[in-house]
């Protein structure tokens, strides 16, 4: 792929604010993420990336602004709807079903796009067998990028917390998307699999040409492997660039570092 090309954006945000009461989590955010692109979604606890991932996935409204994903507007759309556009997730907070095996719960990825319909999965039939085929071979093949076939029959519970990220993220394409929201993959894993799951992101990429929005505090992690990166604080945007540049941004730095360290490390580099 030439990543020099111009890209066609796949998601737009476009002035997007949220308010919670008197709080304003989101305001004004704008900035966009190309097809084929890893963005990464930086800032302190508190700036507001959760909040705009809980917006695209569906589970929170917004209050002005607009997101349009694939030349869709999200704001009427359930979250349903929205993975059948082609958006995939996965949560800060492992949302697996404990008691359901490995497989089982990547299955349920498959749910947006491999299904007959409330009626005929009830009476069951041929276009059903089809469908449940068909489900099943995604879900391996998701099963298989992830290397979790070992583990496919397992209860989900029971394995290791890195084994269960990656079931979540193979639940995640198994719905087939087109851009993939990580919300801090990294959270919780060791030296090795974090440079294991840096180099899987990209592996993905380049595999299912997919995007990736990547909310992640590891900046390690998405200075490594993202094309763009934007930095939010206090809710507002205050940088977008390459990784360096806004790893050398004076307000990513000040909001990182405080006002007093930033103000030495611009008299010492003065």
């Amino acid at each position: 792929m030439d990543r020099t090309a111009p890209r066609e954006p796949l998601l737009r945000i476009d002035g997007v604010t949220v308010r919670f009461g008197g709080i304003v989590a989101l305001d004004g955010v704008s900035f966009h993420v190309e097809r084929g692109q890893v963005c990464g979604l930086i800032g302190p606890n508190g700036a507001g990336k959760s909040t705009l991932f809980n917006c695209l996935s569906g589970l929170y409204p917004w209050q002005a602004g607009a997101i349009e994903f694939n030349g869709h507007s999200l704001a009427r759309l359930s979250s349903h709807r929205r993975a059948a556009l082609g958006l995939g997730r996965t949560f800060q907070n492992l949302a697996l079903f404990g008691s359901m095996s490995a497989r089982e719960n990547v299955l349920v990825g498959t749910y947006a796009h491999h299904h007959a319909g409330f009626l005929l999965d009830a009476i069951g039939g041929r276009r059903t067998r089809k469908v449940e085929r068909e489900a099943a071979e995604r879900a391996d093949a998701a099963i298989e990028l992830l290397s979790l076939q070992a583990v496919a029959d397992r209860c989900v519970a029971a394995l290791p917390f890195g084994t269960q990220k990656r079931v979540e993220m193979a639940r995640a394409l198994a719905c087939e998307p087109s851009l993939l929201l990580l919300d801090e993959p990294a959270c919780g894993l060791n030296h090795e699999e974090l440079e294991s799951l840096g180099e899987l992101i990209v592996s993905l990429r380049d595999k299912l040409s997919l995007a990736v929005l990547l909310v992640e505090h590891h900046m390690g992690l998405v200075m490594g492997i993202s094309d763009k990166v934007v930095a939010l604080n206090f809710g507002r945007r205050i940088a977008e660039g390459t990784p360096e540049q806004v790893r050398c941004h004076p307000d990513v730095i000040t909001a990182y570092l405080g006002e007093q360290v930033h103000g030495e490390t611009d008299g010492q580099a003065a």
